[in-house]
């Protein structure tokens, strides 16, 4: 399936509130350093499609390699 440009835009402006709700929390931290190195945020309508494709990649890897961290912490084994 090939996305249009509108709806990748509006997939960048989800990720983009996921990341700022995230900023809010306490223990989340999420590296958006090549995120903000493209400069391209969800309102910039007049980039192209390729431009906001590379903006969502970046932002969902930053998203979720915070996830992956989370993963990797130990968990202690509790029987049910």
């Amino acid at each position: 399936m090939v996305m249009k440009k509108q709806e990748l835009i509006h997939l960048h402006g989800l990720l983009a509130e996921v990341s700022n709700q995230c900023a809010e929390w306490d223990n989340c931290q999420i590296d958006l350093e090549e995120y903000d190195s493209l400069g391209i945020r969800p309102t910039s309508i007049h980039k192209s499609k390729t431009d906001h494709k590379a903006a969502v990649f970046a932002l969902a890897g930053g998203i979720t390699m915070n996830m992956r961290e989370d993963e990797q912490e130990a968990v202690a084994a509790t029987a049910d």
